[in-house]
């Protein structure tokens, strides 16, 4: 008595698999892309602090700040160029003569992937009276 038996898998045992991959997907894909906006928001929070850098090593050889960071060794002027920061415009406020004070901030590009952030806008104003740090989202942005 030979009985062939078929190996293999039933319509309803693929379609259980397939829904468990749906669900996982939708619990992980949110998670996965919340990551990599916050990325993003380092990579902007680092260009700012570069800018920082440049500012005060200006600083320190110069009577005040510049707005021309050309000057100091990076390689852009007022602003980052889209290589450099491709969902962010990082730009230099152009600081008054003889000025102690600078503003950096770090807009979120049109069109880029991080549109809708929560975070929004970041900016560092620096002044004699102390860096204040904010974003358009709040004061917490800079440490998420």
């Amino acid at each position: 008595m030979n009985i062939n038996k078929n190996k293999g898998f039933t319509l309803i045992e693929l379609m259980i698999v397939v829904a468990v991959i749906g669900i996982i997907a939708a619990i992980a894909l949110p998670s996965y892309q919340d990551y990599v906006k916050r990325a993003r928001r380092a990579d902007a929070k680092a260009n700012i602090l570069l800018v920082q850098l440049a500012e005060e090593k200006w600083r320190a050889n110069h009577a005040t700040f510049t707005s021309d960071l050309t000057a100091t060794g990076l390689n852009f002027g007022t602003a980052f160029d889209a290589t450099k920061s491709p969902y962010y415009t990082i730009a230099l406020a152009t600081p008054a003569p003889a000025s102690t004070n600078y503003t950096i901030t770090a807009a979120i590009r049109a069109g880029s992937a991080q549109v809708g952030d929560s975070c929004g806008t970041f900016t560092l104003t620096v002044s004699s009276a102390g860096d204040v740090y904010s974003a358009t989202g709040g004061a917490d942005c800079w440490k998420k």
